[in-house]
């Protein structure tokens, strides 16, 4: 008996896959993966967006918390002195002078009295000014630039002082060239204005703190001239073009000698915006910046900070690399799971076609439905030996690094033991025991080194504690030891006295050491003789420990930079420059300090000051 015949499509083709034209698939295929791409790229620059607002206002809040501190601490720095002239005022030298002012005694008395007052309130200086502006008498007196003589009625402080009773006023000495912040106030006789007593305060003090704060900080007057600046080459700008009124009256008061007043930046400086500005300051590189100010004084100041959002940038394009990239793995994900939905469904239906087919056709057919299942059986346990050959791959590479460290106590566990099986049979017991002794011995010694591995890998709370420093350099030199024995390196060791603690946590305090000694290690690359120093000693209620190698020395520029995030100086690929910067802010943490100097004979030392623990603490065992 003869039934219709079963035939097969001669591509090997499902009836899903037939359903479409051949030239459809590819083309719909590319618009998937481009309408894909362009919703990665749009989740991705609105993740941007949102990012950088978040960095941004952190940034900003940070910012402004720093600017905060420093206005309040320059806002107390001027109103220290604020009362000091009225009280100068009251000196009844100074009124006697002023009624007398030829009197040559009366002028001894005033200069020694404005010196001595000079003297204590370490200031720049102090004079007293009759009615029409002539100094009679200053502070320094015995000098050649000497403010005796000079007329400064044109000073505002001198007239504010006559009008309001108080004078302030920030500017360029015509005498000296020196700026200072001047304090003025009237001296009287009743109700007569008899002169005006000055303070001059000098705010380089100041200055050195805004170059020490590590922002671009600006301290400009109520015209906007920036007159103090962490960067000096900053000083003497405007934030905006000036008025012809304030030129001119800046020219008439003398207030900034002869200065030439130049503009900040390429364009004005809008204060307090809520995005960074694009400006190129003092003809440098135009670059972003972001403006915070605050008030200060009662002059009108305002300090300036500019800040950078650069790091903000650079998170937020990070964040949303890893968002985009999640988006188009999950579509991915999606994609391949609906995919394989559909290829179930249509599997599931062909098949059901074929056994309804091969059920009413011959034996051949079900011969080939069969091999086809044992082939597809075959493909998966393939793919599932691939799968399980892949991860023994994996644990092997990572079992790579250890296994050198290992394999010479276990060499020497062979050797110590084939040694003692022969001194037994020689019956030479006392020799098998020395053997087994070092046997004992090698096997604690490759249990320490996995031990140490585990306890520098495991992720410890930092809970600050007693520490013993031996036992910590102890532990650091075993875990650098493959790098100092292939650098060839020698590494001495000096203690002033045993025992010494700190309070720290051993697992991190170990990889601040690692950390300095790999360092050094590297400096010393291709020195003729390499030579690593560690040296503890106490200082006072601190440890202090130093690392020194013997290479060329930092140099400056690379100094001021040293503990930044990401700065190296390693080759690409050598490493991230995060290593000194997270060893920083660890021993920041318990309240240390890590620093570093160069030799006076060659080489560079890292400095590693941390508190020294109690007497009533005992350090645990390492």
């Amino acid at each position: 008996m003869s039934g219709p015949s079963l035939s097969l499509p001669a591509t090997g083709k499902t009836g899903y896959d037939a359903a479409m034209p051949a030239s459809s698939l590819p083309a719909r295929a590319w618009l998937l993966t481009t309408a894909a791409a362009g919703a990665c790229l749009l989740v991705g620059l609105l993740a941007y967006h949102l990012l950088l607002g978040s960095y941004l206002t952190h940034e900003r809040l940070l910012a402004s918390q720093r600017l905060d501190a420093f206005a309040l601490s320059l806002e107390a720095t001027l109103n220290r002195h604020e009362s000091l002239p009225g009280l100068l005022a009251l000196e009844p030298s100074l009124a006697a002078l002023l009624r007398d002012p030829g009197n040559a005694q009366r002028i001894a008395a005033a200069n020694a009295y404005l010196e001595a007052a000079q003297q204590g309130a370490a200031v720049a200086a102090t004079y007293l000014i009759d009615a029409d502006g002539l100094t009679l008498a200053a502070s320094n007196w015995r000098q050649p630039r000497s403010f005796v003589g000079h007329n400064y009625a044109f000073r505002p402080y001198f007239t504010d002082a006559v009008a309001h009773g108080l004078g302030r006023f920030y500017g360029v000495g015509v005498t000296t060239g020196e700026p200072g912040y001047f304090l003025a106030a009237p001296v009287r006789d009743g109700g007569r204005v008899l002169g005006v007593v000055v303070l001059k305060v000098g705010l380089e003090a100041m200055e050195q703190a805004m170059a020490g704060a590590g922002d671009t900080l600006l301290l400009a007057d109520a015209d906007g001239i920036v007159f103090l600046s962490s960067e000096r080459r900053l000083r003497y700008r405007t934030l905006a073009p000036l008025p012809a009124a304030v030129s001119a009256r800046l020219e008439s008061t003398r207030q900034y000698g002869n200065q030439t007043i130049l503009p900040l930046a390429d364009r004005a400086l809008v204060l307090d915006a809520t995005r960074p500005q694009r400006l190129a300051l003092a003809d440098d590189a135009a670059r972003e910046v972001l403006p915070l100010s605050r008030p200060v004084g009662n002059l009108g100041w305002r300090v300036v900070q500019l800040g950078r959002p650069d790091e903000a940038r650079s998170a937020a394009f990070s964040g949303a690399m890893a968002i985009a990239l999640a988006a188009a793995f999950a579509l991915g994900v999606a994609a391949h799971l609906r995919h394989r939905r559909r290829r179930r469904e249509e599997l599931r239906r062909i098949h059901g076609e074929l056994e309804q087919r091969i059920a009413e056709r011959t034996a051949d057919l079900t011969a080939k439905v069969a091999e086809l299942q044992r082939t597809e059986a075959i493909l998966h346990e393939t793919r599932d030996a691939a799968v399980q050959a892949g991860k023994l791959a994996v644990l092997g590479q990572l079992s790579a690094g250890i296994s050198h460290e290992l394999n010479q106590p276990l060499a020497a566990l062979q050797t110590f033991a084939d040694n003692a099986s022969a001194l037994l049979a020689r019956g030479r017991h006392e020799e098998v025991g020395e053997n087994l002794q070092m046997i004992g011995e090698l096997i604690g010694r490759t249990g320490r080194i996995v031990r140490q591995l585990k306890t520098f890998a495991r992720k410890e709370a930092a809970t600050p504690q007693p520490v013993a420093v031996a036992a910590a350099i102890e532990h650091a030199l075993l875990l650098v030891e493959p790098r100092r024995r292939d650098s060839g390196a020698r590494i001495e060791l000096s203690q002033d006295e045993p025992g010494l603690c700190v309070v720290a946590e051993a697992g991190r305090l170990e990889q601040v050491l690692v950390n300095l000694m790999l360092n050094g290690l590297d400096a010393m690359h291709g020195q003729p003789a390499p030579s690593l120093e560690i040296a503890v000693a106490r200082a006072g209620d601190c440890i202090r420990l130093s690392v020194r190698d013997h290479g060329p020395g930092i140099a400056d520029e690379v100094r001021n930079h040293l503990f930044e995030p990401f700065y190296t100086t390693k080759p690409a690929g050598a490493g991230l420059g995060l290593g000194l910067a997270i060893s920083l802010a660890i021993v920041d943490s318990y309240g240390g300090t890590l620093r570093t100097e160069n030799a006076a004979d060659g080489g560079a030392v890292f400095v590693l000051t941390l508190p020294a623990a109690g007497d009533d603490h005992a350090a645990p065992d390492a």
